[in-house]
């Protein structure tokens, strides 16, 4: 099976999470994704991203060929740039100034393959008073706004569970180089797509970031309950919790039915969705009395017959063992040369016809001497780069 993007090549010079966030995305999807390592003896630290076996640092770069090539020896630097030459894409996520060091820049790329487009992930963009901080997920997080929203009120700022700023930039860097690719079929040329974590963050607050922009309103930690949308959170059951989103006059209508509230809603405070946003804690408090006579699951079952969106709130065990996760194949397994089989989480795009690819990370430089001679380097050539130290 032919997959869509098995006709574009991906130089992937990424490193963390971010910029192998973006690199997958094209992997996912049949990209030629040739990750791109120093050496052992020249890189000799751990690194952050976890251990190379590990399930954080498996997840992100698999679907991947991996070798590697010195770039900081001139004939490393060399050996890169013919890959270039043939290339479609390059992803970096080093600092600004550090690429520019290297000569992996968007106008030296650019001059070795007009075609190229490079995929850049910083902390804070590309120029600017930030431009040369070092870039983390948990800075980025609080810097756009998203640990002030996030926790129970006056508990102060909470980072969320995962890392979104990470995450979202990368995605967001995918979608850019996608667009990118698109372009060069009416151009010819490549571009230089850009993003940080500081942009996508931002971006990523949404409405909450419109209330400012448009009304001057600063968000507010809302805990469980949404921000604007009443009754919407969390409620105690006999048995345990469930999460409930019932806003708007016609789904509180289907609540009210459903959990016999017609006598308690008739309350002032309770009878339009006006006064029962300035209520909210009237509202939580009568829907919780009554849903405390029954079981999470019968009023799940029941709640959702009438229309509520309800739910259950799932520790990562119980994700993974629900009837629609498995039924939706969520996690694939991948052989794995040393692991063996392996269970990974399969990209959230279905697009029925098309298998995606399952291959396992790369060992370091696993692929090396295989993708040099698809570039057209002899077996002398690369022979004497190894003995140069530039692979």
């Amino acid at each position: 099976m032919s997959l869509p993007l098995s006709h574009i090549k991906v130089l992937d010079l990424t490193r963390v999470r971010s910029g192998p966030t973006c690199v997958r995305q094209l992997a996912d999807w049949g990209a030629d994704c040739i990750k791109i390592e120093a050496p052992d003896e020249v890189d000799t630290g751990k690194g952050m991203g976890g251990a190379r076996n590990g399930p954080d640092y498996q997840h992100v770069h698999r679907n991947k060929r991996g070798i590697t090539i010195n770039l900081k020896k001139p004939e490393g630097l060399a050996v890169f740039k013919r890959l270039v030459a043939q290339a479609d894409v390059v992803v970096e996520n080093y600092r600004p100034d550090v690429k520019a060091r290297l000569g992996v820049d968007y106008e030296s790329l650019a001059k070795i393959n007009p075609r190229i487009i490079l995929g850049s992930i910083s902390g804070f963009g590309q120029d600017g008073p930030y431009a040369r901080r070092p870039g983390f997920d948990q800075i980025a997080q609080g810097m756009g706004g998203l640990m002030s929203v996030t926790g129970e009120p006056g508990r102060g700022p909470m980072r969320v569970g995962i890392p979104v700023a990470d995450l979202t930039s990368g995605m967001f860097c995918a979608i850019g180089i996608l667009i990118a690719l698109i372009d060069r079929e009416k151009t010819g040329k490549g571009r230089w797509v850009h993003t940080s974590l500081l942009e996508a963050m931002v971006a990523m607050m949404d409405f909450q970031a419109t209330r400012w922009t448009m009304a001057g309103q600063v968000p507010q930690q809302a805990g469980n309950d949404h921000p604007t949308t009443v009754p919407t959170g969390l409620f105690h059951t006999a048995d345990g919790v469930i999460n409930l989103a019932a806003g708007g006059d016609e789904m509180w209508r289907r609540i009210v039915e459903t959990l016999g509230l017609e006598e308690e809603t008739k309350a002032p405070e309770l009878a339009t969705e006006k006064a029962r946003s300035a209520n909210r804690a009237k509202v939580n408090a009568t829907l919780q009395a009554k849903l405390l006579a029954d079981t999470a699951q019968n009023w799940i079952e029941r709640l959702n017959k009438a229309g509520v969106p309800t739910g259950p709130v799932y520790s990562m065990d119980q994700v993974f063992a629900d009837t629609q996760v498995k039924h939706l194949n969520l996690s694939f397994p991948v052989q794995h040369p040393t692991l063996g089989e392996i269970n990974l989480v399969r990209t959230p795009i279905q697009m029925p016809g098309v298998q995606n690819p399952r291959r396992p990370t790369p060992d370091r430089g696993q692929h090396t001497d295989e993708v040099l001679a698809e570039f057209g380097f002899s077996a002398e050539e690369i022979a004497a780069l190894r003995a140069e130290k530039a692979l």
